[in-house]
């Protein structure tokens, strides 16, 4: 990272760091280099969200975290420390017991239809607690119904199935089931993608509740720019594999760095004023071969010579961005 005046940057270190993160598929077509050396932090009991066009490489940075990898992985290296312990060296064996889910534990994309359908939900939430804390079935239920008051699902609700409950309440107990080993990370995957508006919100207000009530961290990966803002401390902005700009959510959504983050604020609908939303021209570089250079460089309007070179990160005060604009 290169700051304003050239030197190199060393931040503090916080809950998570994540150095040179790198993540490439093999595919019939060839190798897509879903995360491509990725620098990335997030502070105690901060929420950061992470946005980007579709294919971008959001989930697969989380999944990369995880270590939730399908089997098709071409590469997979980098460092990610958590509360400065390095935990992409561990073992597979220990990083299951000790790391995801009782550290850091996730809701994924569709997390309404991850629910089994022939197991109560209580048991479903209470399983965590029971496999990576080494609870038993009666502590566990206990911590279970703890939970479910946290996220505001009716504890009788517990013995029943996913099927009977509402979308509303499924996306609660999958939260639930996340926060039932008090990890200090949470990573979203989309949590209400598939919900109406005023569901939407009462997710969100649920989540900033839950993040001071229990001082929990979360990493929000969303579309959602307009209702994610609620929720954000910071915001991380990725384009066809890398992060581009970073910055806290007052100066980000006042006035976004990149000339990508700045169309894709343009982009939202507002509901004061008469600017009409506008769109990104041209289409998101393949990952199968990303172009030399700014990534951005084919659709920014700012375009000019030395975006065929790769820009650095620049510190800009407490923010960072990836565009030679900013040298």
């Amino acid at each position: 990272m290169i700051s304003k005046n050239g030197n190199s940057h060393k931040a503090d270190r916080g809950l998570l760091r994540i150095e040179e993160l790198l993540l490439h598929f093999r595919t019939t077509k060839g190798v897509v280099q879903a995360v491509d050396r990725v620098d990335f932090e997030l502070n105690y009991n901060e929420a950061v969200v992470i946005i980007g066009e579709s294919g971008c490489g959001k989930s697969s940075m989380a999944r990369a975290v995880l270590r939730l990898l399908p089997r098709n992985v071409d590469a997979y290296s980098g460092r990610v420390y958590l509360k400065d312990m390095e935990i992409m060296g561990l073992e597979d064996e220990k990083f299951r017991q000790d790391i995801r889910w009782s550290r850091i534990s996730m809701v994924p994309q569709a997390a309404m239809n991850a629910l089994n359908p022939v197991m109560k939900v209580g048991d479903q939430v209470a399983e965590p607690a029971i496999v990576h804390l080494g609870y038993s079935k009666q502590e566990a239920m206990k911590q279970a119904r703890l939970m479910f008051e946290h996220v505001g699902v009716p504890v009788d609700f517990l013995n029943r199935y996913a099927f009977e409950l509402s979308g509303g309440m499924r996306q609660r107990a999958a939260i639930a089931m996340a926060l039932v080993t008090s990890p200090d990370l949470i990573i979203l995957d989309e949590p209400t993608s598939a919900l109406d508006v005023l569901t939407q919100a009462n997710i969100f207000n649920l989540l900033k509740r839950v993040k001071k009530e229990m001082e929990t961290s979360f990493i929000l990966i969303t579309h959602d720019i307009a209702t994610s803002s609620e929720l954000a401390d910071r915001v991380a902005v990725m384009y066809a594999g890398q992060i581009v700009e970073v910055g806290h959510a007052r100066d980000f959504f006042a006035e976004p760095l990149h000339p990508y983050a700045n169309m894709l604020m343009a982009s939202v609908p507002r509901l004061r004023g008469d600017t009409e939303p506008d769109f990104i021209v041209g289409q998101p570089p393949s990952l199968l071969d990303p172009p030399s250079g700014c990534r951005f460089a084919d659709r920014c309007p700012k375009r000019f010579n030395q975006c065929s070179d790769e820009p650095p990160v620049f510190k800009i005060d407490d923010r960072q961005v990836k565009c030679w604009l900013h040298v």
